[in-house]
């Protein structure tokens, strides 16, 4: 069975005062039925860990280099991550393709070093609203999805984010027939590729928000969220990953 997971995206926002959030989505939900992971930027990556410790909040990166060390001024390695505390790591998000010219190639490549440094990789794909307008969601997604995955990757240390690019910080969402048909041609494209495609978690990040949540997961095969915005307050996050607690299995 996919355990379900609730992972927030702080993108370049927050403070040392920002972790009070951390201690308040803990408190709210000492014991959620659901994996729940906060990825800040990487100057708070080690302070949240010691905060989370054990607790119920996982930490993780928004981005890695490809290379384990090097002259890369202002880059990040897998390796740096893991060993500030982060257990997951974002990888191929939209605004990375798009700001700074990533592409599948860049995508796998930092894949693999995310997992020899013992990271979760979280890929994402997702279409323009170009994309969507010309009927080219699925191919483009399919593409990207088969670009940007290891041939060794597994369940185990892959998760798959579907972030429809044009829904992204802009307060719409697709209707629930279309996150429903994108998630399961990735579930399908994934079984066909992978011996243990069926256990790979896929996560809708799109303007998820506490009043959306419950329906999205109701969804096939959505097994958890990557949200933005909302994942920034406890008073907003908290909900949604009691909503994915209800979710059915």
């Amino acid at each position: 069975m996919r355990r379900k997971l609730a992972a927030g995206n702080w993108k370049m926002n927050g403070t040392p005062a920002s972790l009070d959030e951390v201690a308040a989505l803990a408190a709210a939900q000492p014991a959620p039925a659901c994996e729940v992971l906060i990825c800040p930027p990487a100057t708070l990556i080690a302070a949240m860990a010691r905060l989370a410790g054990r607790g119920p909040v996982m930490v993780g990166g928004q981005d890695c280099h490809a290379a384990a060390q090097g002259a890369h001024t202002g880059d990040i390695a897998a390796t740096m991550l893991r060993d500030a505390g982060a257990s997951h790591v974002i990888l191929g998000h939209s605004e990375r393709r798009a700001d700074h010219g990533e592409d599948d190639a860049t995508v796998r490549a930092k894949t693999r070093a995310a997992h020899a440094a013992g990271l979760v990789a979280i890929v994402c794909v997702g279409e323009t609203e170009a994309d969507r307008d010309a009927g080219r969601t699925l191919a483009v997604v399919g593409a990207q999805l088969l670009g940007s995955l290891p041939e060794d990757a597994t369940a185990a240390d892959t998760v798959i984010a579907y972030e429809p690019v044009w829904a992204i910080g802009a307060g719409r969402t697709p209707t629930l027939a279309q996150i429903g048909e994108v998630h399961d041609f990735l579930r399908a494209e994934l079984t066909a590729r992978f011996a243990d495609g069926a256990g790979f978690r896929l996560l809708y990040g799109g303007s998820v928000k506490p009043a959306n949540a419950a329906e999205i997961f109701a969804v096939a095969n959505v097994d958890g969220a990557l949200v933005g915005g909302a994942s920034l307050k406890a008073q907003d996050f908290g909900p949604i990953v009691a909503a994915l607690s209800a979710a059915p299995s």
